[in-house]
Order: C-alpha cells, then sequence, then structure tokens
C-alpha cells in the first residue's frame, strides 16, 4: 500500500514538472534573425561577456549584435547549463580552436573531463 502511494505521488510530481526544452530551440533562439559568417580559429574576449551552455556540444559566447556559437565535435561530459566551464586558453584574452574546456559542478573543486573546443562561428544581426 506504502509504495502505491509513493508511486502515485511521483507520477503527480512528474506530471505537473515542465517538460523537457529540445535543446536545438535554446540554439534556435540565439541565432534568430542572424546570419552565419566565415568561421574564426579565435575570438577575443571580454569581461562582460560569458561563455554559455547550450548543450553539452554547444557553447555561445557574446550579446548584442554578434554572438559567436562553438560546435565541440562530440559531447561533453559535464557540461551543462547548470555547471560552471573552465577554459584553459592558449592564448591571453582569446578563447580559440583546440583551448581545453572542462565543467565544475557546484559545491565540487574537481573539474570533469577536458574536451576542446571547435571553430566559432558568427552570427550577425543583418
Amino acid at each position: 500500500m506504502r509504495a502505491l502511494m509513493l508511486i502515485a505521488a511521483a507520477a503527480t510530481i512528474a506530471s505537473c514538472s515542465r517538460p523537457g526544452v529540445p535543446q536545438q530551440s535554446e540554439l534556435a533562439e540565439t541565432i534568430a534573425g542572424r546570419v552565419a559568417a566565415a568561421p574564426r580559429s579565435c575570438i577575443s574576449t571580454n569581461e562582460a561577456q560569458n561563455l554559455r551552455v547550450l548543450d553539452p556540444q554547444t557553447l555561445a559566447y557574446g550579446f548584442g549584435p554578434t554572438v559567436y556559437i562553438n560546435r565541440l565535435q562530440a559531447a561533453c561530459p559535464g557540461i551543462s547549463q547548470f555547471n560552471a566551464i573552465i577554459v584553459e586558453p592558449g592564448l591571453p584574452g582569446q578563447y580559440c580552436r583546440y583551448d581545453r574546456i572542462r565543467s565544475l559542478q557546484p559545491g565540487t573543486s574537481i573539474p570533469g573531463p577536458s574536451c576542446n573546443l571547435g571553430e566559432w562561428i558568427p552570427y550577425r544581426k543583418p
């Protein structure tokens, strides 16, 4: 009887939760109304902008008229919107192709596995 009550409670809670948002919608929202330009190997970093995770294989950087999208070669373990991203840049003040990134879960001190950045594709408002 108790097990049935727990199952019923879990089903009720699950039915009230917001359905998962498809990963592509975050990318589509980010580049909506923008046009892709030629890929770049490096982009300059700015403290006013932040590197953010769109999905485990896609990062975005910047806002305003230009947003840069970086598609990793494969999904990177631990990369999520809820974890901090650590970038190990090869050049100061720039994020470049092949720079290593790692994730850090809140409350932990050991970063996850590393992955390499890909090319940066600028998306600009026409």
